[in-house]
Parts: C-alpha cells; structure tokens; sequence
C-alpha cells in the first residue's frame, strides 16, 4: 500500500514510485477541510475525497513509465506523478 497526503492543495509526497506489473492499493488522506478529486487520464482514476477524509483506489498493474495525476479541484498546485519502474 502507498499513502500520499492532501495538505494545503499539495500532494504529499508529489511523487511515488511503484513496481511494474503489480496491482497498488493507494490511500489518500485529505488534511484539508476541502474536498479534492484525485484525478489522472494516464492511470484511468478518479476519486473525491471529502475534507479531512480518506480514499483508498487501486491502480495497476501498469507497464514501466511516468503516470501524472492531479487535483481536479486545485490543478495548478495539487500535481504529482507516479513513477513504474
């Protein structure tokens, strides 16, 4: 499992690296009293995660490569990217 942190319209850590070919269980913790929507075209997800909420969604398994994903609600600051190696 990977967990990632909402906090101030900032993902926390912007960047995960995953292993290719495998199936990942990610939690998302908003610490904002906002919702968010995780949300990536690459990785075929989206999600809102209501203000200091979780989220869990699953991705993968995925081919090597760089997978953005952003903050439907705040894109300009909530943007990080997984990495499959």
């Amino acid at each position: 499992m990977v967990e990632i942190n909402i906090k101030q319209h900032l993902f926390e850590p912007s960047e995960i690296t995953i292993p290719a070919n495998t199936k990942i269980k990610l939690r998302i913790h908003n610490l904002d009293a906002t919702p968010e929507e995780f949300e990536s075209w690459e990785l075929n997800r989206e999600k809102v995660i209501m203000g200091n909420s979780t989220g869990t969604l699953f991705i993968g398994p995925l081919p090597p490569g760089i997978y953005p994903f952003f903050g439907e609600f705040n894109p300009k600051t909530a943007q990080g990217k997984v990495i499959v190696e």
